[in-house]
């Protein structure tokens, strides 16, 4: 029972297509493009939504009337809960689209939710911090939900030796895409008059129109060029079963299937470690700034140069990993992030501010496409979804617990200096889990158990 590969996909005859530099950045083929091209996609929304201008937003005018530290320990505990619904929904979802073979249908679902929430943070009024919360946790749900799906295609698109690549190269466009639309975004908060807006506040306002948007239309070549994955199913299913049943069967196998393969769960485990501080490190920067004093037009501005030298980093950590493997590029990136919480806590300027969002921006696209790229080279294919709903549940259960945490220590120091410190552990503890996995033992594990699909009965196929 083979996977079947699109006649121009991996190792079809149009494997070799392109420029030269377009195969070493890991885009020669048109299927990868449309599938790196939705990170340029929905990158707008993490810059200017999660990242940059709706925190700033919600401070100072969703919850205008709050204290500031109380503000932010409502937009953490805000964030918090989203996360916390995603990671209640996606493993059943993620079995859900492996037995339809549907990654492609519920991505655009999740995205369509994603977009309609965006567009309502237009209207929230001042004072308005409860439906503030509402609409940004519908947003995130619909934001990390299609992530799960799009996530889940990678294996199918990619090879083994480009799959870094690949990976780095489409965290490499979302910060290109996210941080032009970011620019433009700025741009009209600084000088809404120039635009014929007749505030910041509107220009801010519209910028979260303008994310719906952006999102919305690059997402379209991925549902045109890339194929939805062929659907497999196991030995003792059929294929008129009722979803939800096989979901929650699905999830029981999985869960012990995921133990089984134990470098990936190692990996999942580390990554989880790991990616809670690099996540409160996203979520709570711009809050953290304000917090401190520092101006809207220099915290935007910095998470913006996050954007412009991620560009060239992510792409290099890509081949980096190449040279010296995946696991060491990691250790580097996550050791810059060490060193990025312990300046953080002597921040007091924006100059500083600014010097940590280069040091940011050199490793933060190039340590998460690589753990997507490594996690998706550990586990079976014909289970992607399945197996990238748990590693989104490692990424959403670690971004409560870092933003939760952080809040606490905000509110119980009564600042949030301490709170970026607490974050060093994450990343030592996520480090240490990682010098226990062997990714060329996992990868052989989890080919041998795709080699087992293949020779069930075709009868197991439709």
């Amino acid at each position: 029972m083979d996977v079947v590969v699109p006649s121009d996909g991996p190792g079809g005859p149009t494997d070799a297509s392109g420029p030269r530099w377009l195969q070493a950045l890991g885009l020669h083929r048109r299927e990868l493009r449309a599938w790196a091209l939705y990170d340029w996609a929905n990158s707008a929304f993490v810059t200017t939504i999660v990242t940059a201008v709706f925190p700033i937003f919600y401070v100072s005018v969703a919850a205008a009337d709050l204290p500031e530290v109380e503000a932010t320990q409502r937009f953490a505990f805000t964030t918090s809960v989203a996360l916390a619904l995603v990671a209640l929904l996606t493993p059943v979802l993620g079995a859900v689209a492996d037995y339809l073979g549907a990654k492609k249908r519920l991505l655009g679902t999740f995205l369509a939710l994603g977009v309609v929430a965006t567009v309502t943070l237009f209207f929230i009024g001042q004072g308005a911090w409860l439906f503030a919360s509402l609409v940004f946790v519908l947003g995130n749900v619909g934001f990390s939900s299609a992530n799960v799906f799009y996530n889940s295609l990678l294996p199918h698109i990619a090879r083994e030796d480009e799959i870094d690549r690949v990976s780095t190269a489409g965290y490499a466009l979302g910060y290109l895409g996210g941080g032009l639309l970011l620019a433009i975004n700025l741009a009209w908060i600084l000088a809404p008059g120039t635009f014929g807006l007749a505030d910041a506040e509107m220009a801010t306002r519209l910028s979260f129109i303008s994310v719906a948007l952006w999102w919305a239309g690059f997402s379209l070549p991925l549902f045109r060029r890339v194929h939805e994955p062929p659907r497999q199913l196991e030995s003792d299913e059929v294929a008129s079963l009722n979803p939800a049943r096989v979901a929650v069967t699905r999830l029981v196998e999985t869960f012990h299937e995921i133990r089984g393969y134990r470098h990936a769960f190692l990996f999942l485990l580390a990554f989880l470690a790991y990616n809670d501080g690099i996540s409160t490190i996203i979520r709570m920067a711009t809050v953290y700034g304000t917090e401190i004093g520092l101006g809207q037009t220099d915290l935007i501005g910095a998470i913006l140069l996050v954007q412009f030298v991620g560009i060239p980093c992510t792409f290099l950590f890509g081949l980096l990993a190449g040279r010296i493997g995946a696991k060491r590029a990691l250790y580097l990136g996550l050791s810059v992030y060490v060193l990025v919480s312990v300046l953080g806590y002597f921040m007091s300027e924006a100059l500083h501010f600014y010097g940590l969002a280069i040091l940011v921006g050199m490793v933060q696209g190039g340590a998460q496409g690589l753990s997507r790229s490594v996690y998706a080279s550990l586990i079976p294919r014909h289970k992607s979804a399945e197996f990238f709903s748990f590693f989104a549940v490692g990424d959403k259960f670690a971004g409560i617990l870092g933003p939760t945490i952080f809040g606490w220590v905000s509110v119980l120091a009564g600042s949030s200096r301490l709170a970026i410190l607490a974050v060093i552990a994450f990343f030592i503890i996520g480090m240490a889990l990682l010098t226990r996995v062997d990714i060329p033992g996992g990868q052989r594990a989890a080919r041998e158990a795709e080699r087992a699909l293949d020779s069930l009965p075709d009868t197991a196929t439709t």
